[in-house]
């Protein structure tokens, strides 16, 4: 189904098997959840009702939903749902009866110990929680968990929360997902919980898509019979998807394909509301540097988790292998590691690429079963083990990377792959899934992972990694800023930068002025330095929301470095602790209370957050009625001269395979609703 490419119809066929694969339902979904004891009926979702805007680099996505309660007494709601990576929840808002509540963050313990007082006195209130991450003797995923009471018999509450999330452009393509489908990682959770994830009336997606530059196609991947989509301008797009009734167990998955022929550049976005204080930035650098590829064979050494957690994502696993092994050409060679609670090898060393060899694995892969529990580091160890040093390798791991199993604590997985002098290519499966501990596993090895949602177009993230893995990379990447001082900046010891990746710098600055910019890297051996020259703003008020991304960013910073060992667990906890209340976030250790305005003046609870609210609706209000703005800023000083930004290869028209399979998502699409 992925529209943007034209593929052999043999090879559209096997898409198609992979995708009808795809379209099997999750196990676990997104929705009110009930004790598996309790006797009440439960908590009903009438509406759910989803509002995002994707404005150069970043996505707002506000959620609002009514709840209600056909129980004749008054009830406590639980409301849970996977969170995307890198997202701020910044804002849930509560409609009860006639009065308003608003929400503000506070440390963890005491948001929860008020929100208790609140909820057993009668009074209304709320709690958003993050379960962001566990001790290191458990796995970590992340979910929120919004708690609300009462919900008052035979009537309806309404919610409505707000997050942040930045988004990056992939060798030309866009993606937004807003995930739904549950990963089926908690399994305490779900021996406690039952799940009701139907949404009794309405269920509408809108997405706004505003682009400074030309988009040639946006798609909705299972959904195309039922999406409208209107174009006001080559950058400007609407698109709805609205259904009488609905289900919160599949992911919303949106793509937008970019011009042709788009250059490489160097993008900002701004906050600096006072000339006097520092400001916030994101800088997003697009090389224009088309790597060639690498023609000598190489070896492929897959690594596939096949716990228990990986039942709903077994078809989309052996899918991506399938199409993966297909995209093999002569002279490479594979093998296949298989891990549940321990690991073993499926081939018996290396096999070389034939088409004899690829549809006898193909086919095995296919027949793969779930088995126990999770140990990713004796597979992951595995694949290690299994590489040649006389041979270019890339190790493939597709997992959710839940480890409940074995060797768990990253400083573990840090150590290990020090040791090796290999890339790891992380497929991270399905939501509420372990993404900390594969981001650490792909920085260390200096590689890189994507998320693959279960309601994708697997066949476009297999090429967007394939065209990574069999091209040339710069190496030792670095960039740095001069002119203007900045601080606490993210990402600037960038490592590997590969073909197509956009590189995404979160910082703060003093004062604004002209900056001399450069990336330093290494191509093929030789030293390159890409440079530019553009002004850093003295006052910037559109763009608040950047303060809340780059404390996240600086929270994930301190993860990062604590899974590593460089920073002690009380002091990342410390850390992580001040930015969200600082700059409001539900954390690990920060929880959002939702009160009544006097609530919160009789608990002395300083209204920080409803102060943000205000700044970011008002600058939100501003750009709502302003046309896509181009933020490039090198060009009068283009950091890559001549050099455009590298894409996927391939057209954009249908043809009759292509079109054979919209026809099957639709039926599929219709089954689901009926």
């Amino acid at each position: 189904m992925w529209q943007f490419l034209r593929l052999p119809a043999a090879a559209m066929r096997k898409i198609m098997m992979a995708l009808l694969l795809l379209l099997a339902p999750a196990l676990f979904a997104a929705g009110t959840l009930t004790s598996v004891t309790a006797t009440n009926k439960p908590i009903q979702i009438k509406d759910h009702v989803v509002d995002v805007v994707i404005d150069n680099g970043f996505a707002r996505t506000e959620v609002t939903q009514t709840f209600f309660n056909p129980n004749d007494t008054d009830l406590e709601a639980v409301y849970g749902f996977p969170v995307p990576s890198s997202a701020s929840l910044s804002e849930i808002t509560i409609w009860n009866g006639e009065r308003i509540l608003n929400g503000e963050v506070i440390e963890a313990k005491e948001a929860k110990r008020v929100y208790a007082e609140e909820r057993d006195a009668g009074n209304d209130a709320a709690l958003g929680e993050c379960a962001c991450t566990k001790p290191k003797d458990e796995v970590e995923y992340m979910s929120y968990q919004f708690s609300v009471s009462p919900v008052r018999k035979q009537s309806e509450v309404k919610i409505r929360f707000v997050y942040y999330q930045p988004l990056t452009i992939d060798t030309g393509v866009g993606r937004y997902i807003y995930p739904l489908a549950e990963g089926g990682t908690d399994d305490a959770a779900s021996s406690f919980w039952t799940r009701n994830p139907k949404v009794e009336q309405r269920f509408a997606v809108n997405v706004e898509l505003k682009s400074g530059w030309p988009v040639d196609e946006v798609r909705v991947p299972g959904a195309e019979a039922e999406v409208k989509v209107n174009k006001l301008t080559d950058g400007h797009y609407k698109v709805t998807l609205d259904r009488n009734t609905g289900d919160l167990s599949r992911d919303f998955v949106f793509y937008y394909r970019l011009r042709e022929d788009l250059p490489g550049r160097a993008e900002l976005l701004a906050y600096k509301p006072d000339a006097n204080k520092p400001g916030t930035f994101m800088l997003t650098v697009t090389p224009g540097v088309d790597l060639a590829p690498i023609t000598s064979g190489a070896d492929y050494v897959f690594v596939l988790d096949v716990s228990g957690s990986m039942a709903s994502k077994l078809g989309t696993l052996a899918g991506g292998v399938s199409q993966t092994l297909a995209q093999f050409k002569a002279g490479d060679r594979f093998r296949i590691f298989v891990f549940s609670d321990n690991a073993h090898e499926l081939t018996r060393g290396f096999v070389d690429v034939t088409p004899q060899n690829v549809a006898e694995w193909t086919k095995r892969v296919q027949q793969l079963g779930t088995e126990s529990g999770t140990n990713v580091y004796e597979g992951l160890k595995a694949g290690l083990d299994a590489v040649e040093a006389d041979r270019p390798t890339s190790i493939l791991l597709v997992t959710d990377g839940v480890t409940n199993e074995g060797i768990v604590d990253p400083k573990a997985f840090h150590e290990l792959l020090k040791k090796y002098d290999v890339r790891v290519f992380g497929f991270l499966m399905g939501n509420n899934a372990n993404w900390p501990l594969m981001r650490l596993i792909a920085e260390t090895s200096g590689g890189f992972y994507a998320a693959v949602s279960n309601d994708d177009d697997i066949i476009g993230q297999i090429l967007l990694a394939k065209s990574k893995i069999n091209s040339e990379a710069l190496h030792d990447a670095k960039l740095t800023v001069r002119g203007v001082k900045t601080f606490d900046t993210t990402g600037e010891v960038i490592g590997k930068v590969y073909r197509g990746q956009q590189l995404v710098i979160f910082g703060r600055y003093a004062d604004g002025g002209e900056a001399d910019v450069t990336l330093d890297a290494k191509l093929t051996g030789n030293d390159e330095t890409y440079a530019t020259r553009f002004e850093f703003p003295d006052v910037a008020t559109q763009h608040p929301e950047l303060e809340r991304m780059w404390a996240l960013a600086q929270i994930e910073q301190v993860v990062m470095k604590e899974h590593a060992g460089l920073v002690a667990t009380d002091e990342a906890e410390h850390a992580i602790r001040d930015l969200g209340v600082q700059y409001q976030l539900v954390t690990d250790y920060t929880s959002m209370v939702v009160l009544a305005d006097d609530a919160f003046a009789k608990r002395g609870i300083a209204r920080n957050n409803k102060q943000r609210v205000d700044v970011e609706r008002a600058a939100q209000s501003a750009r709502a009625t302003a046309p896509p703005q181009n933020v490039r800023v090198d060009r009068n000083k283009p950091m890559f001269p001549g050099g455009f930004a590298p894409r996927l290869k391939g057209g954009g028209a249908f043809d009759p395979m292509t079109a054979l399979l919209a026809l099957v998502a639709a039926i599929a699409a219709w089954r689901l609703r009926a």
